[in-house]
């Protein structure tokens, strides 16, 4: 198969456990792009989350994209067009807010180039901040401190109650917002009918590219729709065991040039 677009998702994926690009990764990936392949980053991060490693792999030079937010913002890096995006009902936001106060946890969105959250001390917090490189600001009212409409929220906590929260949300929020986990202390909180699947779909139909010329590559649970879909779906080795169930290949590991060994496989 002759594969035309190669999408990445980021954390545990592109990146090793220091959200770096390795060398070798970056030296393969920038061989595929010469040879005429786009490249499109795909992650729960915001947009600003995403912009350093989209400029170190200089998919601007050859029409590559970044597909922000799970999905909900996809934007030509070359022109830096916005081209699809989706916005969470505001109506909504109150009832996460009193949903993770109510479980004694945390939420947080973006602002700009920050991070704002009801704790900027939380340990998850901080982890968020760590994996986009964006300073935190605590907000003393978030609901109303808050610039609307949002891209989605993010509400963090220990795994198990976050679990039991998720499994609440997903039920009351049926046929009105996304709830799924990017990661166990993640709980992303999106636009209805968005997912990385579904965003992929609206792009490669823009592309005119096929489901079958695109290979996917992630390692998480908000990765599972878009492995399922793409021709080739690619598991990081360090994957949920869900996302290496449903995957046609299984490489190697994010500190293991996982990506560099499925591009030298099925591309170079």
């Amino acid at each position: 198969m002759n594969y035309k677009l190669v999408v990445l998702d980021l954390d545990g994926t592109l990146t090793n456990a220091r959200k770096e690009i390795t060398p070798k990764t970056k030296e393969t990936l920038m061989k595929a792009q010469e040879m005429g392949v786009k490249i499109i980053l795909a992650s729960g991060r915001p947009t600003y989350g995403i912009t350093p490693l989209a400029d170190q792999l200089e998919i601007n030079k050859f029409g590559g994209y970044i597909m922000s937010f799970n999905g909900g913002k996809i934007i030509n890096w070359t022109t830096k067009d916005v081209v699809f995006e989706q916005k969470l009902d505001t109506q909504l936001v109150p009832v996460l807010y009193q949903k993770a106060m109510e479980s004694g946890m945390n939420i947080l969105t973006y602002q700009g180039e920050n991070i704002v959250t009801t704790k900027s001390e939380d340990k998850y917090v901080q982890q968020e901040a760590f994996i986009n490189k964006m300073p935190v600001i605590q907000l003393d009212d978030f609901l109303h401190d808050i610039v609307y409409p949002l891209n989605k929220c993010l509400i963090v906590g220990d795994p198990l109650p976050l679990h039991n929260l998720e499994l609440q949300l997903a039920k009351e929020m049926e046929n009105k917002m996304g709830i799924y986990r990017s990661a166990d202390f993640f709980l992303e909180c999106v636009p209805l009918n968005i997912d990385k699947a579904h965003s992929l779909n609206w792009l490669i139909q823009k592309l005119n590219i096929s489901k079958d010329e695109v290979i996917a590559c992630g390692d998480g649970h908000n990765d599972l729709s878009m492995i399922e879909f793409a021709g080739l779906g690619v598991a990081m080795a360090n994957a949920v065991q869900p996302l290496k169930q449903v995957a046609d290949y299984i490489t190697l590991s994010n500190e293991d040039d996982g990506i560099a060994h499925v591009i030298e496989k099925y591309i170079l």
